[in-house]
């Protein structure tokens, strides 16, 4: 395709289409305004220049909307269909705070490929994924579709994303573009409140909360999204340190950008723009290409453009991102991308796809605790399933896209198909929302506890608790569920708890009676097979945790690279000692720990080995682990290598992760794990914001955070 030839025959008002985003409820029949377009005052004509659709529900709607479309634009230029396809698309798995726990970035980018295809077979062409931003702060809902608060975690795993969402080649009918959000630092509000301010140190940001939106951009994504929230008093959609001086004129992005729904009006409610003309100004000449859902280009960019405020060879360029765009999808040859719902509907929970969900869903779950109670024996007689998840299907989790509750497998039901012959008893017991605190229904489930031979206790937040515009200030158990945890395991002790929660939750009121806990997320499709293979022994849980979890909601935020102190807490972490960084009534450390996850099976580290303890700009350090399966059972461990910086000229991290590896270890096997340490690996951002490395002495260990199996040392000279 000519896109110059193209773009030199449309009018201006025809360009200022292909930047305006709009739902698919705008669109109708070719000579039919729908309610939403007779709102908006578009005519017929000004509909059929717009450029991007966001939504539609199938490929059949997807179709329909571009045919007419088609038949109506005289330049014929194809839609582009974007939807948000966050943890799977009709096949749903784990959300992503629970899937980049898998610390496998090879099975992120299966569960990856598997919403690809079928996002694509229903007709989409562009994903609003990954969300790669910095999570510190457990109140805030949409910590459920990040990739935690490491930025070497989120890095790794948002570009095992896009690689997958994007494949090879995004015009192939199994792929999609990606779009990267929320661009930047959107997980940092204020008091863990979604769209709040964040006020945040330039050092600060580029060291901890860049990295893994540049990693997305170096893997090739095709799209970027600023986010909501305004970043020391200035919105991320109008922005210049960001849109210009970060990601064009140090990154070189050269991908489209479009802004969040309606983000560009939300400047005038911002405060930083005096109406809607003002606010289209602002964007544009920030560098946002498209808007979405809201009418500030569409009134005003022409009006701009005639005013010599803003001129046309501008416009021009935040087009050609968008043609270009078309054109690498392949839409101006196929402007269907080979959308096929009978496609879709052979693969949507096909027993392969389900197995990529079962198998995600069982190596995300996090076993925080266990005294010996898991695995439950296989010959149990007697089963009481407890909890107001114990048959809930309603854990696939939010923004699950096209997934349907009806589909998803309970515990109930993975339990009973693992175990047909058990006598198998199902009490929910209680609700599980914060004013449901009627427990009329625990003398039943007590009853039925006392008498079985397993105990199952299925509790934890419903979906909506989490995700966008969800925040809580109390993220403990809801309503009495604590409390039935409580009472169960008081008349039961061979009892497991099963957690369903977006967000690390603060469980220091069950931690203490809970033989068990096992953290399953929101599993998606296949959660109760999942949990029925860990609470069994059919599967061994290798899942680690991306995000760490409170002792007490006072302690967020809370994250694991946090800086040292001039006057540190020493000692007992529940004695309060004066005149320290600590508090009253709490310790320091959380309940659990970032990395952290247990398995039926004990891995012994057995040795650290460098091959040199001196490394200078152009050397290496190669770094051996040697560890080996001490248990009766093959098992999955996730080597996390550790770096801490002795001494620099600013503060630094008591711990930063560098590194870290997933193996498979049959019993009692022995293996050897490289790492190679590069000078680059210990730059970081001085005071005065430069990126460089000091010469000096750093620690290494092998762990999880706060917890060092085996330690060593080596020195940078320069």
């Amino acid at each position: 395709m000519d896109l110059k030839a193209l773009l030199g025959q449309m009018t201006l008002e025809e360009k200022i289409g292909q930047l305006i985003q709009l739902s698919a409820d705008f669109f109708g029949e070719s000579t039919e305004l729908t309610g939403p377009a007779q709102s908006w005052g578009l005519s017929i004509e000004e509909l059929s220049s717009i450029g991007t659709c966001i939504g539609g529900k199938n490929a059949a709607e997807i179709r329909k909307i571009q045919e007419e479309h088609l038949k109506i634009d005289r330049n014929k230029i194809p839609l582009i269909f974007m939807r948000d396809i966050i943890h799977g698309y009709r096949t749903v798995y784990p959300i992503g705070l629970g899937l980049v726990g898998s610390f496998d970035p090879e099975l992120v980018g299966e569960c990856t490929e598997m919403a690809a295809k079928e996002a694509a077979a229903g007709g989409l062409h562009l994903t609003f994924a990954p969300m790669v931003d910095l999570v510190r702060d457990a109140r805030w809902g949409r910590v459920m579709e990040s990739c935690g608060e490491d930025p070497l975690l989120a890095s790794t795993m948002g570009a095992a994303q896009v690689k997958a969402f994007q494949g090879e080649d995004i015009s192939s009918r199994d792929h999609l573009a990606a779009c990267v959000k929320h661009f930047a630092a959107y997980g940092a509000g204020e008091s863990g409140r979604d769209y709040n301010s964040v006020e945040i140190s330039e050092r600060t940001l580029r060291q901890f909360y860049l990295p893994s939106y540049k990693a997305c951009i170096d893997a090739g994504v095709k799209m970027l999204m600023p986010s909501f929230n305004d970043m020391n008093g200035i919105p991320s959609t109008a922005n210049p340190f960001l849109m210009k001086r970060i990601l064009r004129d140090e990154w070189h992005y050269d991908g489209a950008v479009i802004s969040d729904w309606a983000a560009i009006w939300e400047l005038t409610v911002h405060g930083v723009a005096a109406d809607m003309k003002e606010a289209a100004r602002l964007a544009f000449e920030n560098g946002c290409h498209i808007e979405m859902l809201s009418s500030a280009y569409y009134k005003h960019l022409a009006e701009l453009v005639r005013e010599g405020v803003i001129t046309e060879e501008a416009v021009d360029d935040a087009v050609m991102h968008v043609l270009r765009l078309k054109d690498e999808l392949g839409l101006f040859d196929d402007p269907f991308h080979q959308a096929d719902d009978a496609r879709g509907e052979a693969m949507y929970l096909s027993p392969e796809h389900r197995e990529v969900a079962r198998r995600a869903s069982e190596e995300s779950a996090v076993l925080l605790k266990n005294d010996g109670t898991l695995p439950f024996s296989e010959d149990v007689k007697k089963v009481a399933i407890v909890g107001p998840f114990a048959d809930e299907q309603a854990m696939i989790g939010p923004w699950s896209a096209l997934g349907k509750t009806e589909e998803a497998v309970s515990v109930t039901s993975g339990v009973r198909a693992l175990l047909p012959n058990a006598e198998i008893s199902v009490h929910k017991a209680c609700g599980y929302l914060f004013d449901e605190l009627d427990k009329s229904g625990f003398a039943d489930a007590i009853e039925a506890a006392k008498n079985a031979d397993a105990v199952i206790i299925c509790v934890g937040e419903p979906a909506h608790y989490s995700g966008e515009g969800n925040s809580r200030t109390d993220i403990g158990l809801p309503g009495v569920q604590a409390d039935l945890v409580n009472e169960i395991t008081a008349v039961n002790k061979n009892s497991a708890v099963l957690i369903f929660n977006g967000r690390p939750l603060a469980l220091s009121n069950i931690y203490k009676n809970a033989p068990a806990i096992l953290d399953m997320w929101f599993p998606g499709s296949e959660g109760g097979n999942a949990a029925a293979a860990l609470l069994f022994g059919r599967a061994n849980p290798c899942g680690k945790l991306a995000m760490t979890f409170p002792r007490a909601v006072g302690q967020c935020p809370i994250y694991y690279n946090r800086m040292l102190t001039g006057r540190p807490k020493k000692g007992p972490e529940e004695v309060y000692k004066p005149f320290t960084s600590g508090y009253l009534d709490c310790g320091n450390l959380p309940l659990f720990f970032f990395g952290e996850g247990l398995s039926y099976t004990t891995f012994e580290y057995n040795a650290m080995t460098l091959d040199t303890h001196e490394l200078d700009e152009k050397g290496s350090i190669k770094v051996t682990v040697s560890l080996t399966n001490t248990g009766e059972r093959a098992g999955k461990e996730v080597v996390q290598l550790y770096l801490r910086d002795k001494a620099s000229s600013a503060v630094r991290p008591i711990q930063e992760l560098i590194a870290f590896k997933k193996i498979t270890l049959e019993a009692n096997e022995s293996a050897e794990v490289c790492f190679e340490i590069t000078e680059p690996m210990l730059r970081f951002w001085n005071a005065q914001n430069e990126y460089i490395s000091e010469a000096g002495e750093f620690e290494l260990f092998v762990g999880y955070a706060d917890h060092r199996y085996i330690s060593d040392e080596f020195t940078l000279v320069k």
